[in-house]
Formats: structure tokens, C-alpha cells, sequence
């Protein structure tokens, strides 16, 4: 490994400024090539960010630019070419979610990077989000005694009308599978790092916008290890009390046997101990930069400082197959009215 960490990125779409921004950012990491299907964007991109290189062609600018890293930031579609191209190369992946479009590309996929030595990381960010970071913390120190009630609400308030989503990400609105297989999974991501895996769940999904293919709003409910019982309660055409929607994107409330952690729309959260009235703010470092409270960054610094230093590494394919096999269940629990035992 170089001192500097060597990166291509492959991607130009909205939510790629937030990556190229961050590996900017890090001061041991360098972006040393850009790709995308169209050249001009490429071009621009690689002007923007300072980078030397760029190419339509994927492999010809890997095998120039000889990275460590190929960050994908591209939609699912693209994903198995993707990375079948690092494997081959034998260069290391972080694919953006969600990861392929179905379970089997998915498997495929990481089996694909284990025959090839490869690491497959999934770029699934709201988990470092710093306000789950802080409630993982005051969960682990036992803050409100054993959890038994969660709910997170889901209120972006970006899915009304005809011009829903276009000025960022239009293919939402031909996702056949929206709500869940795009949004819901980054809560479903976040509830397992908060409190384990799920034993089994229900849903109901429907679609509010007639403008768009995919469900938009839906209940799910699951049980999880340790008697928790968690609820998301979605609906991207709904907004909550916040001076930026897609901040938090809603609200959660975890209730314990000795207390109460809430999360509001502007990042803060309290904690109300059981039988009081008193509700404390709770005091935590984070930027409110980018999205998510510079959760892009956040994740992009973590992996890099596996590269660098050695850390632990969170979100590996292997282990984010996971998320997946919920999603599924999700979707079939929707179609058949069932409870969908998973463990």
C-alpha cells in the first residue's frame, strides 16, 4: 500500500458530488480518474475535482491509473460489469446501493470478488449518520435499560406530484421497487447496526404518487432479538418539522425499560428518563454539511482508514447480503399478507 490511497471513480450523477467532495477531502487519499458513459461529463467532472485522468472506457482507465480503490457511484444496473472488471484487474470495490438490482446479482457479485481476492464494500451511509452513531453509543452504555419499543418515521417530503424527484434522481420514478428497495434499506441497515438482526417481519406498501412506478409509503413492522419490537412508518410525500427534510430524512424513538432517546428533523437528540418529565439534549460533535450530516464523508473516511491505518471495516458484501434477504422478505410479506419468518 502507497502512503496515498489511489481511487477511480465511476459515476457523474447527483449523488456522486458527494463522494468526489469527500475523497477530496482526506488528505491521504486522491481521486486518480473519473469514468462515465458519456465523456463530457467525465471531462467535467475531472476538471472540477482536479483529476488528471478520465475515460468512457472503465477498464482502459483502470489499467492506466493502477488504483486501490474503484468507488462505482452509478445505478444498479451497472454494478455486476463493474465489478467484474475491478475482479479482473484484481482491484478492491465500494459499490453504491442499492447493491445490484435483485438478491441473486448481489451474491453473484460477492461471490465474483471473493473468487477474485477482492474486497466488496457497500457504500451504505446512514449508519454513519453521527446522530445513529451517538444513539449506538448511548444504547451500548445501557442509557435506557433494556429496549423494547422503536419507531423510526420517514418524512422526506420530496415524492408529491408530477416533478417528484427529477431535479435530483429521475430513474426514481421508473423504480419498479422504490420505497423499500431504495430508501427503506438504509433504515433497515440502520436497525440491525442499532439492534441486531431482526427475527421476523410484516408489511404493507403502497403507492401515493400515480405519477410514479414504485410503492412510495408502507408500514413494516419487526421483531427483533431481545423482545424489541421496531416500526418504520414511511411516506416519501410527507414532511416533518425540519429547516432541511432530507437531513434525517424523519424522526425516531427508542423507548426503554429506564428511559427515552428521541431524534428530531434537525439532528438533536434527548433523552427522557423513565417516570420523569425532565428531557436532556443530548451533546454530540457533527457537521450539518452535504447530506446526512456529512454521512457521505463519514463513510468514505471510515473505509479509507481501513486502507491507511488498518481499522475495522463495516458494510462488507458478504456480510450486507443481509440487508437484501430482509428486502426480500419485505416485498414478499407485501405480496401475501404473511408474517415473514427470517431466523
Amino acid at each position: 500500500m502507497s502512503k496515498t490511497l489511489r481511487v477511480v471513480c465511476s459515476g457523474t450523477g447527483y449523488f456522486s458530488q458527494f463522494h468526489y467532495e469527500a475523497w477530496t477531502r482526506l488528505e491521504n487519499a486522491q481521486i486518480v480518474g473519473v469514468n462515465n458513459r458519456g465523456i463530457d461529463k467525465a471531462c467535467q467532472f475531472a476538471d472540477t475535482y482536479h483529476v488528471a485522468d478520465y475515460d468512457s472506457d472503465l477498464e482502459q482507465l483502470l489499467v492506466r491509473c493502477k488504483p486501490e480503490l474503484l468507488d462505482v457511484i452509478t445505478p444498479p444496473e451497472t454494478h455486476l460489469e463493474s465489478v467484474k472488471i475491478a475482479a479482473k484487474l484484481g482491484i478492491d470495490v465500494i459499490c453504491q446501493k442499492p447493491f445490484g438490482e435483485n438478491l441473486q446479482q448481489a451474491q453473484m457479485m460477492t461471490q465474483i470478488a471473493e473468487d477474485a481476492g477482492i474486497q466488496l464494500i457497500i457504500h451504505e451511509n446512514f449508519r454513519f449518520m453521527p446522530w445513529y452513531r451517538k444513539i449506538k453509543e448511548m444504547l451500548s452504555e445501557n442509557t435506557v435499560g433494556d429496549v423494547l419499543n422503536v419507531e423510526f418515521k420517514l418524512r422526506p417530503g420530496d415524492g408529491q406530484g408530477p416533478e417528484a424527484y427529477l431535479d435530483r434522481q429521475p430513474y426514481f420514478q421508473q423504480m419498479p421497487k422504490f420505497l423499500v428497495h431504495e430508501t427503506a434499506i438504509h433504515i433497515v441497515d440502520t436497525f440491525r447496526f442499532l439492534f441486531g438482526e431482526p427475527n421476523n417481519l410484516f408489511a404493507k406498501l403502497r403507492r401515493c404518487n400515480p405519477h410514479i412506478k414504485g410503492e412510495d409509503s408502507g408500514l413494516i413492522l419487526f421483531e427483533f432479538q431481545n423482545n424489541i419490537q421496531a416500526v418504520f412508518d414511511g411516506n416519501r410525500l410527507l414532511d416533518h418539522s425540519a429547516t432541511n427534510t432530507r437531513r434525517t430524512m424523519g424522526e425516531m424513538e427508542i423507548a426503554g425499560t429506564q428511559g427515552e432517546i428521541r431524534l428530531d428533523g434537525e439532528g438533536k437528540i434527548t433523552l427522557r428518563k423513565f417516570a420523569e418529565q425532565k428531557v436532556t439534549e443530548q451533546a454530540y460533535d457533527w457537521r450539518d454539511e452535504n447530506f446526512g450530516g456529512d454521512c457521505v464523508f463519514n463513510t468514505i473516511e471510515h473505509i479509507a482508514h481501513h486502507y491507511l491505518y488498518g481499522s475495522p471495516l463495516e458494510n462488507r458484501a458478504e456480510e450486507y447480503l443481509n440487508n437484501i434477504k430482509i428486502e426480500q422478505a419485505i416485498y414478499l410479506s407485501a405480496d401475501t399478507g404473511q408474517l415473514i419468518k427470517l431466523r
